[in-house]
């Protein structure tokens, strides 16, 4: 496989990212987050921290020529003691609003998960590589899906030509909030969770407030939502 003969990193910043509240600066890279810290501040519950965490519907947005697409990335895997292991989270790559391809990062961290004794321990592991080549070189508009059910610290962005942020095209934003079903629950891929599919066929952005296990409005996430600017 031919390497570009120049690659252009891209620092990830909001300007790059759709779908996102808040970006946390981490030792790695950058980690989306659906929830204004505040708002987490005020809740201290563990399993909203985690699928807040969890990118379902948060995206890349960009333009460019480039032929070869690189994301660095440290996924968070879950393990459930005594249940089948996970498959990973996929990675969904949209060129001009088209499903183009599909990856995985292996490796990561490993959040080993014990509901019978209510309890969790987090392995360390090192970032993977996201790999889409074989693009046309022609100016085009890029979306790289991040896995709805995989917390994910964005560690590089390269590219074989420059980047520059998808532009506003003025669509209306719909932010949505819901449970389990509205995150993704067992969705085949990021862009196949209902509020993106619905998100769409009626031709805006969205920006997915569903998290798994909480159903209910807790009123700090009110408040988030009433109180956020447009998202990031």
């Amino acid at each position: 496989m031919t390497e570009p003969a120049r690659w252009t990193t891209t620092a990830i910043t909001p300007q790059l990212l759709r779908g996102a509240i808040e970006l946390e600066h981490t030792e790695h890279g950058v980690l989306p987050h659906r929830l204004p810290a505040r708002a987490l501040a005020q809740g201290a519950d563990a399993q909203l921290a985690m699928a807040e965490s969890q990118p379902s519907g948060v995206r890349l947005a960009f333009r460019t020529r480039a032929t070869v697409i690189e994301l660095d990335a440290l996924p968070t895997k879950r393990v459930y003691v005594g249940a089948p292991a996970r498959p990973d989270g996929l990675y969904d790559l949209l060129v001009d609003g088209r499903l183009t391809s599909q990856g995985s990062v292996s490796g990561g961290r490993t959040l080993t998960i014990d509901m019978a004794a209510g309890t969790t321990e987090t392995r360390p592991g090192e970032p993977g590589t996201l790999r889409f080549d074989g693009l046309s070189p022609t100016a085009k508009d890029v979306e790289i899906w991040l896995p709805y059910n995989e917390t994910t610290e964005l560690v590089a962005l390269r590219t074989d030509a420059p980047v520059e942020p998808a532009p506003d095209r003025g669509r209306k934003v719909w932010l949505h909030h819901g449970s389990s079903i509205s995150h993704g629950s067992d969705a085949a891929s990021p862009t196949t969770t209902w509020p993106a599919l619905a998100a769409s066929l009626g031709g805006v952005d969205l920006v997915n407030l569903g998290f798994g296990g909480s159903a209910l409005l807790d009123p700090f996430t009110a408040r988030a939502r009433c109180g956020t600017r447009p998202p990031i």
